[in-house]
């Protein structure tokens, strides 16, 4: 059994899809959770995985930029993807 805290906007759209679809919410929350949970479990474990990799940190480094060889800068290269 588990409790879990939606925001309003969330609560709505729930409860509108269950009166749509004639099922529970809870029918949806499960739905939900059974067709995402790999998805979840691999980016998590993935995650966890280049962590293992990643070199410490340098004195000049701060552990928010990206390292050679990570995921922010294999998709968008070693420039800052907000800068």
């Amino acid at each position: 059994m588990i409790s879990i805290r939606l925001s309003d906007e969330m609560e709505r759209r729930l409860s509108d899809l269950a009166a749509q679809t004639g099922r529970t919410k809870a029918y949806h929350v499960v739905e939900l959770i059974e067709d995402h949970i790999d998805n979840l479990e691999d980016r998590y474990l993935a995650e966890a995985r280049l962590e293992k990799r990643r070199p410490p940190l340098s004195g000049e480094q701060t552990s928010e930029e990206p390292w050679p060889g990570s995921l922010s800068t294999t998709l968008f290269g070693p420039q800052s993807i907000c800068g």
